[in-house]
């Protein structure tokens, strides 16, 4: 698998929208859908044009922005929801079906044969209509479905050449890596239609998930930034693009705009009234941060020793924590030559010392730590005088 060989369907705006702290406006949606273009996303994925009137402007809207990404919108299985899509002039149209014994029974109500006669009329309808609409069908809670009924969904529509991409759908983040990867697999010796997955990460294994799809042959990923969705969320974009970077950083640069990874989290973050977790993939403002001494030092030396990420490729940069006890004398070192003052080993080895029993008794700034470089440099020049 080369990340060359697959695209992101960014559903932010149709996935992200179903957070529980998202409600945008018809010009957040706007600016979200640029920042993603600008990134550099293939696809799209925006709200179906029957949830409102304002979903339904919203979305031709953006389908007629002119933006590099192509726009899809995601309907249910249904005649009319199709001819609302196929009005509003978006590249692409998303189809589902719940196909487990949960939706058939408590949702739609439907057997598999029916199932498989809506999905042929609906596909059929917007094939005519508009062939060059770009097509996905997917299932929705594939792996709580038995597989002898999704070979038998997929396998009927696949006969009918219309659609460009399968989808599978873990809708309740239920999946291991192991039953993504064979279930993609599966699917993929049955049929030469794109693939698409989506992860849900209610049980935190929708980037591990994303990438076991990858490996086993799917070609097009959903995320959303911040991971943000129904529930908890998705594949997190940067999550998804942290895993793929490590593979071949060289490839994910040509692909995608990776300084702008930052800002556009900022954006969506502020639309939806959430802080950045400290701890998010790239942007959080702790990945980058190193505190160890021992880490401080190799790093010092050769920052690969502790980052197969580096922070420049997404206009960032790291920093090296010394404001407490796991502090080390050669960060402090590095530290004191930021400020331009020049101390020997020994002297290091004793500042080091006193900000250690200092952070032991309370918590220390950088601004303490920068004072106690500064007034003992004055001191040691009384001591060695020029």
């Amino acid at each position: 698998m080369s990340p060359s060989q697959f695209s992101i369907i960014e559903t932010t705006l149709r996935e992200g929208e179903q957070f529980c702290g998202a409600n945008f406006s018809s010009q957040d949606r706007i600016e979200i859908a640029r920042a993603l273009d600008q990134f550099g996303v293939e696809y799209i994925e925006v709200t179906s044009p029957c949830a409102s009137p304002q979903s339904r402007q919203d979305c031709q809207h953006l389908a007629q922005l002119g933006l590099y990404t192509k726009v899809l919108t995601h309907i249910r299985c249904h005649l009319e929801d199709a001819k609302v899509a196929l009005d509003t002039g978006v590249h692409g149209i998303n189809l589902f079906f719940g196909t487990s014994s949960f939706l058939r029974q408590f949702g739609h109500g439907k057997s598999i044969n029916q199932i498989v006669d809506r999905a042929t009329e609906v596909i059929t309808f917007i094939h005519d209509q508009s062939p060059k609409t770009e097509l996905r069908f997917s299932t929705e809670d594939s792996f709580r479905s038995l597989l002898p009924d999704l070979l038998q969904v997929y396998g009927a529509i696949d006969k009918l050449g219309m659609v460009n991409r399968f989808g599978l759908a873990d809708t309740v983040g239920v999946a291991t890596p192991n039953q993504v990867f064979n279930l993609v697999q599966t699917l993929r010796q049955h049929t030469n239609t794109d693939i698409e997955f989506h992860g849900h990460n209610d049980t935190g294994c929708a980037i591990a998930n994303s990438y076991a799809a990858l490996e086993a042959g799917a070609t097009h990923i959903n995320t959303t930034v911040l991971g943000i969705g129904e529930r908890n969320g998705i594949t997190p974009l940067a999550g998804l693009i942290a895993r793929l970077y490590t593979l071949n950083p060289e490839q994910l640069q040509w692909k995608y705009r990776l300084p702008q990874l930052a800002a556009l989290h900022q954006l969506v973050a502020d639309k939806v009234g959430m802080a950045i977790p400290a701890n998010h993939y790239i942007i959080g403002s702790a990945a980058f941060n190193h505190k160890a001494g021992v880490h401080a030092k190799a790093m010092l030396n050769n920052p690969q020793t502790y980052e197969a990420i580096d922070p420049n490729d997404f206009g960032l940069s790291r920093s090296f924590l010394i404001n407490h006890k796991l502090t080390g004398r050669h960060a402090i070192a590095n530290r004191a030559s930021q400020l331009g003052l020049d101390f020997d080993p020994f002297q290091i080895q004793a500042i080091t010392q006193t900000i250690k029993a200092l952070a032991d008794q309370q918590a220390l700034t950088l601004e303490t730590v920068d004072e106690i470089l500064r007034s003992t440099f004055p001191m040691q020049q009384r001591q060695n005088p020029a």
